[in-house]
């Protein structure tokens, strides 16, 4: 049963937090979150934010630290076939509590509808937090143009920079 390999994303002044489902085959192979060439997530957030993440796991991981979003996944180990999340059996959480903990999070987000399943029915529990779920990022879902997924992602911007000043 495959083990989430990579830390959490998050700091003290994380005001958002996104949750995928877990890695894909890539992400694993990365080391990182959203490591498949194809997958729009940092392209998205590039977009929303006006500046480039960044290529090395160091630069993406400043990149969302500079706007306050903590990044992690719903599932910490599981049965999956590849990267398909139609796939995922056994799921055992992550634990959510030490980034609650640390960061001012305000808002929950869910990478897709897997995620956002994933997150009622195994973390909402502990956390009594709801989420906002958000069209998936993931080339699997072509249904949504990256302009229409930037529309739609940008209530992270707005949450993420609620309050903001220098």
């Amino acid at each position: 049963m495959p083990v989430h390999p990579i830390p959490p994303v998050y700091d003290a002044n994380s005001r958002v937090l996104i949750l995928g489902s877990f890695p894909s085959v890539k992400s694993r192979e990365a080391q990182f979150f959203y490591g498949h060439p194809q997958n729009r997530f940092w392209r998205v957030l590039s977009a929303l934010f006006g500046e480039e993440a960044g290529e090395t796991p160091a630069e993406k991981t400043a990149f969302l630290l500079r706007h306050r979003v903590a990044l992690w996944d719903v599932i910490g180990a599981c049965e999956i076939e590849g990267s398909a999340d139609s796939t995922i059996k056994n799921a055992v959480p992550t634990d959510l509590s030490p980034l609650l903990q640390t960061g001012d999070v305000r808002t929950v987000f869910t990478n897709g509808k897997t995620a956002d399943r994933l997150y009622r029915q195994l973390q909402l529990p502990q956390t009594g937090r709801e989420a906002v779920c958000l069209p998936s990022t993931s080339p699997a879902n072509a249904q949504w143009s990256f302009a229409r997924l930037c529309d739609a992602w940008r209530v992270v911007a707005a949450a993420a920079e609620e309050d903001f000043a220098l």
